[in-house]
């Protein structure tokens, strides 16, 4: 495995590459970088989301976890910038519970890429969160794609 470590506005990260593929994103710094093509790309697409570029990412991608994990991850990365989902609503969409996709969220190995930061409680609240400084990382996620106010999670979208 081949790793780069970048910074971004909530600290450090570390892109993960396995036989070609990006395969996990960690919140912490790797102590040497080696580089690839892929992990630049890579890098140079977190760099444009972080400044604020609704570009998709376009990365090859390998999961590593159960067909239901697959499938929830799927599910999560339909969710488009700037808007959420509540688990209940993204387990709906593939015969699950909101339980079970809480804990689909919790393994999520590319966050971000895979945005878990885009699924909420039932209410609006903005439960746990695995990455970073946890929830306080979610809102920033949230707020870099919105902003959104927690009171206007579930407002009517406006038609464009």
């Amino acid at each position: 495995m081949t790793h780069l470590s970048m910074d971004s506005p909530l600290g450090p990260l570390t892109l993960i590459e396995h036989n070609g593929r990006l395969v996990a994103i960690d919140w912490e710094r790797a102590p040497k970088d080696e580089l690839s093509p892929l992990l630049i790309r890579a890098r140079a697409a977190m760099q444009a989301y972080f400044a604020g570029k609704r570009e998709p990412f376009d990365l090859p991608l390998g999961l590593e976890g159960s067909d239901f994990q697959k499938k929830a991850w799927a599910a999560i990365a339909d969710i488009p910038w700037g808007e959420v989902r509540t688990y209940g609503e993204v387990a709906a969409r593939i015969g699950s519970s909101a339980r079970a996709m809480g804990a689909a969220c919790r393994t999520n190995p590319l966050p971000i890429i895979i945005p878990c930061h885009r699924v909420v409680g039932a209410n609006g609240a903005l439960t746990g969160y695995s990455g970073g400084e946890g929830l306080s990382t979610k809102q920033a996620l949230l707020a870099l794609e919105g902003p959104l106010e927690q009171s206007d999670l579930f407002q009517p979208k406006k038609p464009s």
